[in-house]
């Protein structure tokens, strides 16, 4: 197995495309996506339209599952998003075919896809589009992340913190601390959660896209800097999008 793992792209065009030439130089030919194609950024249509080209698998975030439900339980930033987002990409009965196709992709994505010892969710095993498993669980909430391995055959690979790292059988959160490039062995017969970070919307402090390749027995995540300055102002051109959601993208919070 070689698998490129993208997640929580949110529309972010730039960061998407410095990805995929990342992966591209790596050499990796299979990608996956782990949720979240829309929500916060400018260019939901962009994104969503690579993953469908490039992506042999794409599951179901929580912003793309907004869409079609109630965002009542997001922050103001984030349900104003999804309203601006379904507000251009909803079709309506004269809409083209392509627009009515995207929409569908959008509704029929899957929740979670089982590759041999691997569990591919967006959120949790427990809840795979809205549970999350936060870098803090193993010493604020051990008892939540026991229940969670419990419910891990060998591995499970998710998104939805933006926060990209590994939690072991001990509880144990290993980070990327600034790190550019970050490998983990996977071996077998141990249970391990892997977060692969946010492409589109970091939030451990540092700015650059990330993502993940599998391999069969390790995970290396991978920082990539894009001009998230485009993007910013992109956001700001919208004039429905807050401003928050521009500037967090250069603090990578």
């Amino acid at each position: 197995m070689k698998v490129a793992i993208i997640s929580d792209l949110h529309s972010n065009r730039e960061a998407l495309e410095a990805v995929f030439a990342h992966i591209r130089a790596q050499g990796v030919s299979t990608l996956y996506c782990l949720g979240d194609v829309v929500g916060y950024g400018p260019e939901p249509e962009f994104c969503v339209d690579l993953v469908r080209g490039h992506a042999s698998l794409c599951l179901m975030g929580n912003h793309d599952e907004a869409l079609f439900r109630d965002a009542s339980d997001f922050n103001p930033h984030a349900r104003g998003a999804i309203e601006f987002t379904r507000a251009r990409m909803k079709p309506k009965w004269f809409s083209s075919s392509e627009k009515k196709a995207r929409w569908k992709w959008l509704q029929d994505l899957p929740l979670t896809h089982k590759d041999g010892r691997f569990l591919f969710v967006h959120g949790s095993p427990r809840d795979p589009v809205r549970e999350y498993v936060l870098s803090t669980d193993g010493f604020l909430n051990p008892d939540k992340l026991r229940s969670i391995f419990e419910s891990i055959e060998a591995v499970c690979l998710g998104g939805h913190t933006h926060h990209p790292g590994l939690h072991d059988e001990d509880l144990r959160f290993h980070g990327l601390d600034g790190r550019e490039t970050f490998t983990l062995p996977l071996p077998e017969g141990k249970k391990f959660f892997v977060n692969v970070g946010s492409t589109g919307q970091p939030r451990d402090g540092d700015p650059r896209a990330c993502y993940a390749i599998l391999e069969d027995h390790q995970i290396t995540w991978h920082r990539v800097a894009y001009d998230y300055r485009a993007t910013q102002q992109k956001i700001l051109d919208t004039g429905v999008l807050s401003e928050v959601l521009a500037r967090r993208l250069a603090l990578g919070k």
